[in-house]
């Protein structure tokens, strides 16, 4: 969520107009994020302001968007709390601003929580759970475009970037993810769409007299269909470590994992492959970190993540497998 496209509030005013969603109050760039150019808008219609949040798509392509967003259509229509996409006259819901294929979404409520506690993990973990069964019918096809096939194209990319340790660590984990994704109880994992990049910042919650209330899942821009258990191990390597060391915290994961399994129970391939995936996890985003660290875009607001992170999180997975949380 940077802003590599500059938006002219007259190209946002045409935009709301074609979607008959009144005048433009306000337009403001968000910064974070390192994928789209995103903006907060606010509208007025009959005396009524409502927020929303514009996306302008700087990598994915007319052809692939579909996929993303009528997966969030199709999670609204089914009860998840997710960004509902806004259609025009024509029921289209992905239209052009400024020449680059775009989206406009409501804004949801509450706030992200960067220091959850295991009360936050848990709802995180329901609420997956209740996502991965909802989209099991969704009839679009599109695979993980940041999963094993682009770790073996990346990898080489960025390796004449590190020193000599990690270059060792990167090879030696895409070997073993290779065989890992050659082996039959992978092949017998359960799929459909995820998410793919569940991080703390992508999940807002309100603050209810019993406790956190999750109030939506949102930047479903990564997602694609692949195996539950990797959107699984994307959460468990963000929500549930310790950030300065990448330790694993076992409350906060015992807490996710029992309540993704009170709602859709692991099966035997899921139980014996989560160690092996949480690695997977951990290299997947030190990979895409240290691509765009070493070969970064312009963008008016634009803070690359730090590699680092991951390489700690993927070196603690490597020494301490993730097998005591398993329920």
């Amino acid at each position: 969520m940077a802003v590599f496209t500059e938006v002219p509030a007259e190209e946002a005013s045409r935009l709301l107009a074609a979607l008959r969603l009144g005048e433009l109050v306000e337009l403001r760039g968000i910064q974070g994020g390192i994928e789209n150019t995103n903006y907060f808008v606010t509208s007025q219609q009959d005396g009524q302001r409502r927020d929303w949040v514009l996306t302008l798509f700087e990598r994915l392509t007319h052809e692939q968007l579909p996929f993303y967003l009528h997966l969030m259509k199709h999670l609204a229509l089914r009860g998840i709390p997710v960004p509902d996409p806004q259609s025009d006259g024509d029921g289209d819901i992905l239209h052009t601003v400024c020449g680059k294929p775009a989206a406009l979404v409501d804004r949801l409520r509450g706030a992200s929580e960067l220091a959850p506690g295991a009360g936050h993990c848990a709802a995180v973990g329901d609420m997956l759970a209740r996502m991965h069964l909802a989209a099991r019918d969704y009839a679009r096809q599109q695979p993980n475009l940041r999963g094993l096939a682009w770790w073996n194209q990346t990898v080489p990319v960025v390796l004449p970037h590190v020193d000599a340790a990690q270059a060792a660590l990167l090879r030696s984990e895409l070997a073993f993810q290779n065989h890992v994704a050659e082996s039959a109880a992978y092949a017998a994992l359960p799929r459909g769409p995820i998410h793919a990049d569940l991080f703390r910042d992508n999940v807002m919650f309100e603050q209810g007299e019993a406790g956190p209330v999750l109030t939506g899942f949102f930047d479903f821009y990564f997602a694609g269909v692949d195996t539950w258990l990797f959107d699984i191990a994307v959460c468990l390597n963000d929500w549930c470590v310790h950030l300065p060391t990448g330790a694993h915290v076992p409350e906060r994961a015992r807490a996710f994992l029992q309540a993704y399994a009170a709602r859709r129970p692991l099966s035997w391939a899921e139980r014996r492959l989560l160690p092996a995936m949480a690695r997977a996890g951990a290299l997947r985003f030190w990979v895409s970190r240290l691509w765009d660290l070493h070969l970064p875009r312009q963008a008016a607001l634009l803070q690359p993540h730090d590699p680092a992170h991951f390489e700690r999180v993927l070196r603690q997975r490597v020494a301490c497998p993730l097998t005591a949380c398993i329920p």
